[in-house]
């Protein structure tokens, strides 16, 4: 065996160990999703239920007014960039990061302040010097609300202190196990919907929605002071948990193209093997045929 061939087969052999990795990386980014998925399934209901109580509440008592809900002149804008600790998603981080930069572009510095979720954003923002007001890294891979509780708390507060004005969200919003779309969401100042009842009279084709009546202990401002920054919060947790789940999408794609990048690779390489042990056969043979003519 050449030395040519003896190459060969070991670098057949390293990327097999490497397509082994990637295949099961692949398989756990996939359980690491179904986990997400249902925590993102879980969290909808107490979401919907809190948006259906202050459109209601909103609607019985529409002289409360509230930090969270005041239209205020924009100043300052507020960013909260959510990313990954680690890489190996494809371009995962990149969007992000890049549809950040594209917000960022529009302004000055000074006329905006961001909160950055996940290590890779968070370190990024910090080379480049943006103004960086607070952070989350290390989460795990199925978070939980008291996990990110501090810093929502934290961005909730800031926004009813008037440190900025208007609250975005930018983050890779799950599509599916393949897509994943960067997003930019404005989530504060919040608006309340109309209220969804149940309580509809209807007449041929048409309904009428009669609006739940609420009674309040002790006052409309108060129930508001406690329900609206709870709701603030928990659309910082259904953002973090959404873009977990295209965390995970992401990377399971991303290790399953390279699993099939490994694998045409060693079918090439394992051509190149046989034509050259082919090479190395019919050399030999050559030779044994001449040295038979020589010694005739």
């Amino acid at each position: 065996m050449t030395q040519n061939a003896r190459d060969i087969r070991r670098r057949i052999s390293s990327v097999k160990n490497t397509a082994q990795i990637t295949k099961a990386m692949e398989m756990v980014a996939a359980a690491k999703l179904r986990r997400v998925q249902e925590a993102v399934q879980l969290s909808k209901p107490y979401l919907a239920k809190m948006q259906e109580m202050l459109a209601g509440i909103s609607q019985s008592a529409r002289w409360v007014k509230h930090p969270l809900l005041a239209q205020r002149p924009v100043r300052k804008s507020g960013y909260l960039v959510i990313t990954a600790d680690r890489g190996l998603a494809g371009a995962y981080n990149a969007n992000v990061i890049r549809a950040s930069l594209l917000e960022f572009r529009k302004k000055d510095k000074s006329t905006y302040t961001l909160y950055t979720v996940g290590r890779r954003g968070r370190d990024f923002f910090n080379r480049q010097g943006y103004p960086v007001g607070g952070e989350v890294i290390g989460l795990s891979d199925s978070p939980t609300y008291s996990s990110i509780r501090a810093l929502a708390e934290q961005v909730v507060a800031a926004y009813g202190n008037e440190e900025f004005d208007e609250l975005y969200f930018v983050y890779n919003e799950f599509i599916n196990a393949v897509t994943q779309r960067p997003l930019v969401k404005k989530v504060l100042p919040l608006a309340t919907a109309p209220a969804q009842t149940a309580g509809a009279v209807r007449s041929g084709q048409e309904a009428t929605v009669r609006p739940t009546q609420y009674l309040f202990e002790r006052d409309a401002d108060s129930v508001f002071a406690q329900l609206l920054p709870r709701y603030a919060e928990t659309l910082v947790y259904q953002a973090v948990l959404d873009a977990k789940a295209s965390e995970h999408g992401a990377r399971m794609t991303s290790m399953g193209n390279a699993t099939d990048n490994a694998k045409e690779m060693i079918e090439k390489l394992t051509l190149v093997l046989n034509r050259a042990r082919q090479a190395a056969i019919t050399t030999q043979i050559v030779e044994v045929v001449g040295g038979a003519e020589a010694l005739k």
